[in-house]
Order: structure tokens, then sequence, then C-alpha cells
């Protein structure tokens, strides 16, 4: 939710000069990324625990290596995936351009509606619910792309070359991937493979381009802070510079970017370079009964080089019941609506919105 007025943008923050991160985005010391984040050096250090990789040519084994994967990790790398590399390097391009190469009078003209929560557009205050509230240290432009009743592609950006028909193309290649991730996680649970799809309903699509600038002071900042998401599956496509971390047996690992792959992170529904990120968000937590683990996740900042990112959420229709699958039942039955009210006001603070779903 962006605040009425004069709105603040982080990347405005940087291009004044400041050294000092101001106060509203500084994090409390327990959550800052320097106390327990791990890197890992895939290269480098071959022992370090590291994602599984999944191939989605190779069917053979492709059912165990999902089960495995979101039972162990809630998190993996996809290769093979289907998506035109050229249409990627494209998006990360139109992205990249609108926060680089447009004025700020040009990217103002596009700022969301400030009395809304999730609105589309442009702005740097999503889901904060008070002028108390730490700020991520990132922009964002927010792209409303599915169902085609609310794609509406003269609200998104004009001033780079071919952006509207990249994002709708975009849009469109997201959806199949959505669609062929929901059969083949249904099948990995020995269910049909139309079997989660039928419960998600139609998609609710949308793009959101976030835009990391350099801090000068990272180890207070956070560039999003940890949480879990709502919705069904998501997309992460992102630069060569990196900044997604996983929570894993109480650690922070540093989750290097594989040029070209896609990763995928299971959160609260279930039981986010040349890089995707798939994250399987609260939807699937419960429709599996909790049998898959989730994976909470957080981006971090760094002082020198700007960070590109592009996640793409599929969500249920609100009027959606969400249930398990299997019994005896660990969560509520929930309508989608009830969820995301309960979202947007306790905020995506951990896992605090699925946790009051368990029965007793």
């Amino acid at each position: 939710m962006e605040v009425e007025g004069n709105p603040i943008r982080v990347q405005c923050i940087m291009q004044d000069g400041k050294m000092v991160v101001p106060p509203q985005y500084v994090q409390p010391p327990e959550i800052r990324a320097q106390h327990n984040s791990k890197k890992i050096s895939l290269s480098n250090n071959c022992d370090a625990p590291t994602p599984p990789v999944i191939d989605l040519s190779n069917a053979d084994i492709l059912s165990e290596q999902l089960e495995l994967a979101c039972r162990e990790w809630g998190a993996f790398h996809i290769i093979n995936h289907g998506v035109p590399i050229r249409l990627l390097d494209d998006m990360r391009t139109a992205g990249r351009s609108f926060f680089e190469d447009c004025s700020m009078d040009q990217k103002l003209s596009f700022s969301c509606d400030a009395n809304s929560p999730a609105s589309e557009g442009y702005g740097s205050r999503m889901l904060v619910a008070s002028n108390d509230t730490v700020l991520d240290w990132r922009d964002y432009f927010d792209h409303h792309s599915l169902p085609l009743l609310r794609r509406n592609p003269s609200r998104w950006p004009n001033f780079s070359p071919n952006y509207r028909e990249v994002v709708a193309e975009y849009s469109d290649q997201m959806k199949l991937l959505a669609q062929r991730l929901l059969g083949l996680i249904s099948e990995s649970l020995k269910l049909p493979s139309s079997c989660i799809e039928e419960i998600v309903g139609e998609f609710y699509q949308n793009i959101t381009i976030s835009y990391y600038p350099p801090c000068p002071q990272p180890e207070l900042t956070l560039g999003l802070q940890a949480h879990s998401d709502m919705g069904a599956i998501t997309f992460l496509i992102q630069d060569d510079v990196g900044g997604l971390e996983i929570l894993k047996d109480g650690e922070w690992i540093f989750v290097n970017p594989l040029s070209d792959a896609i990763f995928v992170i299971l959160a609260d529904q279930t039981e986010k370079d040349q890089y995707i990120s798939l994250m399987m968000f609260c939807c699937f937590q419960i429709i599996t009964n909790g049998k898959y683990r989730s994976a909470q996740h957080r981006a971090i900042t760094n002082a020198t080089n700007s960070r590109i990112s592009v996640a793409t959420f599929h969500d249920p229709a609100k009027t959606r019941k969400i249930r398990p699958l299997f019994k005896p039942p660990k969560y509520h039955e929930v309508m989608y609506e009830d969820y995301v009210s309960s979202w947007y006001t306790k905020g995506p603070e951990g896992k605090r919105n699925i946790d009051s779903l368990l029965l007793n």
C-alpha cells in the first residue's frame, strides 16, 4: 500500500547519494541477514547442502524426484522447463529498462493506488499496514495479467520497446507452466494429474517486477522480509546478481543462480541472472495436508549491484474453498477470500497465517 502525497522510492534514496539507511528501512537486529545467512558456493564447496536439481525431461524418475524434493527440502531447481530463454531475457530487460531508463516522472505516472493494498502499478510499500512498519529495500511494478478480463495493457508502461507485448507473452507462458507443474505435483502425490488444478480453479495471475537498488548498509536491511506467501503457484525469474535465500533446518541458505533454471519453493498451502524461481504457496500446504514441507524465503541486499526479479503469482479465485485432500485433515477448510483478508491484515510475517488454520 502506498502513502498518499509525495511517494518515496528506494531508488531515489540511492540516487540522492545517502550513505546511511533511513530508519524506516532498518530491520530489527534479530532478523538481519548477517546473523544467520549461509552463502553457498556450488563451485567451491561440493559438500555444502544445495537444493536438488530436477530435469523435467527425465520422465522415468521425475515423480520420485519431485516427491523427495518436496518432502525433504520444499525447494528445488527445475531445468528443461520449456519456457523460451529469449522470453526470459526479454522480460528481465524490459523490467530493468523501466526502472533504469525511464525518468521518475514517467514511472510515477504509473503509480499504484495509495488506498489499495494490492493495486496495479509502480510502488515501494506493498502490503504495508502502517507507517511504523519496517520497509523492504525494493521498488516494484505489479501487473494484473489473468484472467484476460483483468488484463489491461494500457495500465502498463510503454516507454520501452515492446514492453506490453513481452509482458503479455510472458503471462501466457507462465500460465502453461503453472498448469504443467500442478499436474506433476499431483502425480507425485499419487493423485490424478488434474486434482490440484481442479481445486485451485481459474488462475488469477499477477506479475510483479521487483527492483532492488544497491544499499549503503546491506547488513541493516532486507530486500524482502522472511515470509510464507498465499496463492497457488508462483514463478520467479531474476538476474545473475542473486539474493534469494531459503530457510533450511534453521539456517538461511543463499540460493546460487543457475543459468536458465527454475527454482521451486513450496509454501503454506502445500505442506519465489538467467534463472527462474517457482514458489508453491499457501494452498499447497493445506491441499497436501502437510505432506510436503514449506520453505520460508526472503531477499537480501548488497552494496554494489542493483538486482531485478520477476515474480508471477497464480492464485485461486477468491470464492474457491481450499481443503486437505488427505485424512485425517490437519487444517481447516478455508475460503480463499478469507485467507487473503487475513494475510493482508496480519501481513506476510513468517508462517502465522497458515498456523491459524491448524486443527487442534
